[in-house]
């Protein structure tokens, strides 16, 4: 009982490793604007008001809005979603967000624990602390079994000492310590963490780290899986779908060629995109003069005689190229699917456009559909658009989604969920994700999310792959099942063994069991829990 004790305790000894993580995004200091003058101060040291500079690659040190410089911000960390979002003076920015390859300076507005982060931090704490401690059914049978075993071997002595034969007393020491010994619990303490550690290495070798016994038991009773959409329905990675030729005169590899040699000057995410999408079709780049970059609209530029733009609607109005009627039906029909698209203007008319998106993971459908065989219902909350979530779920047939949530609605939902008597398991990848896989009954995180998301879990899918929560489950229902198992033998031994051993056959055949025996008979319980533990490496999660 106490080895049991003993792995619960340590396993529950790295709670708080999620809230070192998360400590680690925030910036040990930042460069602070006085006058003419720059210093490095330390983050505690800024005050509200204060004028900060914020240098390429550099974390934003607390939450405020930009002063000078158009940016773009690297918000997934927060936020869960993967494309940097392109800001302008007036904007806001957050703690722990990172910069891409501009300088800005920002007004200081929210410091210390009023930061989006610190806040972060404080709902993942809380939330971990909230949990209950799992009753394990072998301490619920021990409670009982312990007392009732020391009555036997004391009830065991009286009737001798009275009624046995002489020596009636040596019978009586002798029968009761033959009860204690084949009822020692050293079975009953072996019953819960040998499953369970056969179990955890079970899950590792099929990709489902389990970090501790109360997720296994958990796991059972689940009615609901919440599931994020970046990096864990999807790849997490902006991609090129297609690319779309609208003029006869130009073929889909002319108008990519265009888009990758105008986007080769560019350093904006979705420009990468194209450029890897360009070289894995083998298009070559041509040579582009005059590349300008038009903040939150697309680039500009020359090849040869032609004039290029590439962008969203908004800088198709600024370059006054014209928009055939059926080029914007076919465009808004990608938008509506949640993807963005931007357009390909040679000189006063758009030529064509390119799709990008957040692939869909091949395994997320046939994972959904699974869940949903066994009883569950599947639902997506998501940081994202409604276009995008409203395409994804029904793409997956999902039960239900929740569009633009921030990590407190994530956090808010699910408690209101568990409110409802619900039992709900997370699974998310970002730092987003972090309070709401703390609050969740299970939380599981991908193992190709952050380190915060997986510190915050209780299992891990270590591909990332939404399988694995079914995987999970059937080892949850295996594990659960063994222990019983367990429990039975444990318990069984003694059932048979302890009437024997209190000389219950003596007056019909004249039968005593010696305290060996007993040892061994306790011994081989021990033996028979292990080996039926064992079993479970021979079990099968595909």
């Amino acid at each position: 009982v106490l080895l049991g004790q003993l792995l619960e305790a340590r396993a529950h000894g790295k709670t708080n490793s999620a809230i070192r993580e998360l400590l680690k995004l925030a910036p040990n200091q930042a460069t602070r604007i006085i006058g003419d003058k720059e210093e490095t101060v330390a983050i505690d040291d800024i005050q509200k008001g204060d004028l900060l500079r914020v240098k390429p690659g550099e974390k934003v040190p607390v939450d405020g809005s930009i002063k000078m410089g158009e940016v773009t911000i690297d918000e997934s960390m927060i936020s869960g979603e993967p494309i940097p979002v392109d800001k302008k003076p007036g904007d806001q920015v957050s703690s722990g967000t990172i910069n891409g390859n501009k300088t800005f300076t920002m007004l200081a507005e929210k410091v210390g624990s009023e930061t989006l982060l610190s806040q972060i931090i404080e709902m993942v704490n809380s939330a971990s602390r909230s949990k209950a401690p799992i009753q394990k059914l072998a301490d619920k049978i021990s409670g009982y079994f312990v007392p009732v075993v020391v009555f036997i071997a004391v009830a065991t002595f009286i009737v001798w000492a009275i009624y046995g034969p002489e020596p009636s007393y040596v019978y009586a020491f002798v029968n009761a310590i033959a009860v204690l010994i084949i009822a020692c619990p050293c079975a009953l303490g072996l019953a819960t963490p040998m499953s369970v550690m056969v179990g955890v290495g079970k899950g590792a070798k099929s990709g489902v780290l389990i970090k501790n016994a109360e997720s296994l038991e958990k796991l059972n009773a689940i009615d609901i899986v919440v599931i994020d959409k970046t990096g864990t329905v999807t790849e997490g990675k902006p991609s090129v779908e297609k690319v779309v030729s609208a003029d006869p005169k130009f073929t889909e590899t002319d108008i990519l060629q265009k888009i990758i040699s105008l986007n080769s000057s560019s350093e904006h995410p979705l420009a990468q995109a194209t450029l890897k999408y360009g070289q894995q079709m083998n298009v070559a780049k041509l040579p582009v003069v005059n590349f300008e970059a038009v903040t939150g609209k697309g680039v500009i530029g020359t090849i040869g005689e032609e004039n290029l733009s590439l962008g969203n609607e908004k800088l198709m109005e600024q370059v006054k190229a014209t928009i055939s009627p059926a080029l914007l039906k076919q465009v808004k029909a990608e938008q509506q699917q949640g993807k963005t698209v931007s357009y390909l203007a040679i000189g006063d008319h758009a030529a064509g456009f390119v799709v990008i998106y957040d692939k869909i993971k091949e395994s997320s459908k046939e994972a959904i559909s699974k869940l949903q065989k066994e009883g569950l219902k599947v639902f997506m909350f998501t940081g994202d658009n409604e276009d995008t979530a409203k395409a994804v779920s029904e793409t997956l047939s999902l039960d239900g989604y929740k569009a633009q949530m921030l990590p407190e609605d994530k956090l808010n939902e699910i408690k209101r969920l568990q409110g409802e008597g619900k039992k709900v398991a997370m699974a998310g990848d970002g730092i987003n994700d972090a309070p709401a896989l703390s609050q969740a009954d299970i939380g599981i995180a991908m193992g190709t999310g952050t380190d915060v998301a997986i510190e915050s879990a209780a299992i891990t899918l270590v591909k990332g792959d939404l399988n694995g929560i079914a995987k999970a489950r059937l080892l949850s229902d295996k594990v659960m099942g063994n222990i019983k198992g367990n429990l039975f033998f444990a318990l069984g031994y003694n059932v048979l063994g302890i009437p024997i051993a209190a000389g219950v056959l003596y007056p019909f055949f004249g039968i005593l069991l010696s305290p060996m025996i007993a040892a061994l008979a306790m011994s081989f319980s021990s033996v028979s829990v292990i080996l039926n533990s064992l079993r479970l490496t021979n079990v099968r999660l595909d």
